[in-house]
């Protein structure tokens, strides 16, 4: 291990508390969106039988099964003896990142640059895509597989399971009030009873205000794991590197694809991850000149890229049976 680091700790501590503070805001919000839509359908009863489903469910909410959301995009398990390094890199990262058990690697046989985590503490497993491993270098897959540790660290997958329950029961108690009041909308008009046009407003826009909420969270969920990343190797510059290479590259298949010649305009509220120039600029904040008693990955001699691995993989992405897109 090499004595060696470029981490802002002062600027990172700054990020995080935001981070942190934004999420703590934004859950806030959509459990309001919910409480609010409960209130116009049954008044405080409905809060109050609100609350306390909320409660029981935020104790029960599931996390998929790793196995079978990589069995539904068709990855392939990776054992320690095809991929050494990246096995031995990934153990370090779980090491320092404090989880019990070192995440599963799986393969997944698409031409894009992606990874992703799913599960939990104890049972996570991370899929790396075949066109990550043959175009990222080991600083930028280092710096991606950290991301991932770290989304698994912060109970990322949980938190925003949670935040989907709440957008889902926002929109079905909205839908059941708009029923409710079509269906009584002749006997209100001939009673002359009056209506409260700013309560129809929120029936009406609490979903898509929930939704937005829920967006607005996962942006902050990928602010608080590139931070983490960077925590745990001392390498700000090899993450940026990573996230402008996969900008560049799935920006460029994507417009081949859908958009020959265009952009792809996409406004910053709808994204589910923040704008890359964004979460580049914050990841090069943390940078400090080198001192000899903070600590950096050292990254692995041998190649990255696994055995036993076909030709690259060349098909296009595109959507699949299951209902994914890969």
């Amino acid at each position: 291990m090499q004595r060696h680091t470029v981490l802002d700790t002062e600027t990172w501590y700054r990020h995080a508390f935001l981070n942190r503070l934004q999420s703590f805001l934004l859950i806030g919000v959509m459990a309001a969106f919910l409480g609010a839509t409960g209130w116009l359908l049954w008044g405080p009863d409905g809060v109050t039988a609100l609350l306390l489903a909320g409660v029981v469910l935020i104790f029960l909410n599931p996390v998929a099964s790793p196995k079978l959301v990589m069995r539904l995009y068709h990855a392939r398990r990776l054992e320690p003896t095809q991929a050494p390094a990246l096995y031995a890199a990934l153990e370090e990262l779980a090491r320092r990142a404090g989880l019990p058990t070192t995440p599963t690697l799986y393969h997944l046989p698409s031409a894009m640059v992606n990874a992703f985590a799913v599960g939990t503490r104890r049972h996570a497993a991370i899929a790396v895509t075949d066109g990550l491993l043959r175009q990222l270098e080991l600083r930028e897959v280092m710096g991606v597989l950290a991301h991932e540790i770290s989304h698994i660290r912060n109970n990322d997958m949980w938190v925003m399971g949670l935040a989907d329950m709440f957008s889902r029961l926002t929109s079905t108690l909205s839908l059941f009030g708009q029923i409710l009041l079509i269906l009584n909308l002749p006997l209100i008009m001939a009673t002359g009873a009056g209506i409260s046009w700013s309560a129809i407003l929120l029936l009406v826009f609490a979903p898509t205000l929930s939704a937005l909420a829920q967006l607005g969270l996962s942006r902050t969920r990928e602010f608080d794991a590139d931070l983490n990343a960077v925590r745990l190797t001392g390498d700000p510059e090899g993450l940026a590197r990573a996230l402008a290479k996969i900008e560049q590259i799935q920006s460029s298949m994507l417009e081949h694809i859908f958009l020959p010649g265009r952009g792809i305009p996409e406004p910053s509220l709808l994204r589910t991850h923040p704008p890359t120039e964004e979460r580049i600029r914050r990841l090069l904040e943390l940078r400090r000149p080198p001192s000899a008693d903070s600590l950096r990955l050292a990254l692995p001699q041998e190649k990255m890229l696994p055995s036993g691995l076909a030709a690259p993989v060349t098909r296009r992405p595109g959507w699949h049976v299951n209902g994914l897109w890969h």
